[in-house]
């Protein structure tokens, strides 16, 4: 299933559209969110819970969290309202809960006072926070992460960044985080998915009529079937009609990574793997991927490949469909022919990987024959890591990190080509594409020796059966995060393999397999 993920700048403009264009009251959506909320407590707490303490600021969210606490308090809680701020600085919306309240005789208190309670609402600020949290509200913050009871965030946790997950300042560090209408994008980024605990969407009167022609720029994906995300498998097809993949990669020390990526490629899909690599890697090819073919180069000593591989590689650029050069590669002057070779000697589609990326951002040559591929209309896929990226992109990784959203679709535009930038949360995207990509299924566990060389075989498995460029890196991104989660509950997160992720793949491209993986 297509999830969106929202702005601070579209949510707002969708809850300006539902108000104005649409003709729902702001204070009818505010008591729907306020519903729906409680609904989920209900859920969380087995009931309406004993007691509670509500933490409002002067903005809509604050009203948000005081209609909350209002009907928590009819339901029979005992509610404890506190607003930080200045009553006189309250939005016209808050104004208004204010006034229902006292007309209940609730009161609201200026500040938190040590006490227990069984659940807290943080509703401190919202999804328009642009500024550090200090004085009153950081004192808050602070009181509310050290309160023993269940934290239930309205819509964001207090201090997170809306747009890209950063802490401003300080943050509440929530049990459960109820959100409206759409999941924003700073709660899938880190470090805010740390503090946003379990996150519950729910419609409340906002959804994608109140785009008005104007959808959120970024997705992820969530508890799709493979059946769907997979290319269609014709009845009467053969190895030949399931696509050709040509995996060039593995030098003498690096064996293991041609094995991942063709075992990966014919996982995926893929109907036929040619492997080249080196010399030394033949026995170790021929035992594990029995159904691939090789080609193989003397890598060391005096003598160099001649003519006749050469023009037998030639001969495999010409056999294949797709091509996948660089796990475990290596960046010497043959690792560097090779790659010059496939972006010279053919126009089939290309994926470029590991030392594949190193290469181009060594050697100017590479990288403009690279974007002149993307540029001709070739398909062009990049699959770096984050330090990977910094040396493509010219930066330091800290950087790529801190512009994760960013950096990448520039590097896109810049060379033409799709960029599958690996993270915790991958991203995904192409040159003049209207959405982009961010991988939320997958978990610490994959963050192991070859788990890059299993995406990269899934990937090109997947480019080879007729998919687009942008559509292949988005499937094979998503079906091997759900293949590492599942990995992970069969082997945990500590002690799970790049191989183990591979074994995963078959149950994941099934409906039952998929759906099994988390949102």
């Amino acid at each position: 299933m297509k999830r969106y993920l929202t702005t601070a700048s579209e949510m707002k403009r969708y809850d300006t559209n539902t108000i104005e264009q649409i003709g729902i009251p702001s204070l009818v959506l505010m008591e729907r969110a306020a519903l729906v909320t409680v609904e989920e407590l209900e859920k969380s707490c087995a009931g309406i819970p004993r007691s509670a303490l509500v933490a409002a600021g002067c903005g809509n969210n604050g009203g948000d969290g005081l209609a909350i606490g209002r009907l928590l308090a009819l339901a029979g809680c005992r509610v404890k309202f506190v607003l930080i701020g200045d009553p006189a600085g309250c939005s016209r919306e808050t104004a208004a809960q204010m006034a229902i309240l006292s007309q209940y005789g609730l009161s609201v208190d200026s500040a938190i006072e040590e006490a227990e309670y069984d659940i807290v609402i943080d509703a401190l600020f919202g999804i328009g926070l642009s500024r550090e949290v200090t004085g009153s509200h950081a004192r808050a913050i602070a009181q509310i992460n050290q309160m023993k009871g269940f934290v239930c965030s309205v819509d964001i946790p207090s201090g997170i960044c809306a747009d890209d997950g950063s802490i401003r300042g300080c943050a509440v560090k929530a049990d459960m985080t109820v959100t409206y209408g759409f999941y924003k994008l700073g709660q899938m980024l880190y470090p805010a998915a740390e503090y946003c605990g379990q996150v519950v969407c729910r419609e409340m009167g906002i959804n994608e009529r109140s785009f008005l022609g104007a959808a959120p720029r970024w997705y992820t994906l969530c508890g799709e079937s493979g059946e769907t995300l997979l290319p269609v498998r014709k009845a009467d097809g053969h190895k030949g009609s399931f696509g050709k993949v040509l995996v060039v990669a593995g030098s003498s020390q690096t064996c293991g990574a041609a094995v991942l990526a063709a075992q990966s490629a014919f996982r995926a899909g893929a109907g036929m793997v040619k492997t080249v690599t080196a010399a030394e890697n033949r026995d170790v090819l021929l035992q594990t991927v029995p159904e691939g073919m090789l080609l193989t180069y003397q890598e060391d000593g005096e003598e160099k490949p001649g003519a006749s591989f050469w023009e037998a590689f030639l001969e495999a650029l010409d056999w294949a469909d797709v091509i996948l050069i660089g796990p475990g590669l290596g960046v010497g002057n043959l690792a560097g022919e090779l790659l010059e070779k496939c972006l010279t000697c053919c126009d089939l589609p290309i994926l470029i990987d590991a030392d594949g990326i190193n290469l181009l951002a060594r050697r100017q040559d590479l990288r403009q024959q690279a974007e002149l591929a993307g540029r001709s209309g070739r398909t062009v896929i990049l699959t770096p890591h984050l330090g990977e990226f910094a040396r493509l992109y010219g930066c330091s990784v800290a950087q790529a990190k801190e512009h994760l959203l960013r950096y990448p679709l520039e590097l896109a535009k810049r060379l033409q080509a799709v960029v599958v930038c690996k993270d915790a949360r991958t991203v995904v995207t192409a040159p003049g594409a209207k959405e982009h990509y961010l991988n939320t299924s997958g978990n610490d566990g994959m963050a192991t020796a070859g788990s890059g060389d299993v995406l990269a075989g899934m990937i090109a498995g997947l480019l080879a059966q007729n998919r687009n460029g942008l559509e292949a890196a988005v499937c094979g991104v998503y079906l091997h995060g759900a293949a590492g989660d599942l990995a992970a509950r069969r082997k945990s997160r500590r002690s799970m393999m790049a191989t183990d992720m591979i074994e995963q793949i078959s149950y994941v491209m099934e409906k039952k397999g998929v759906q099994e993986q988390k949102c």
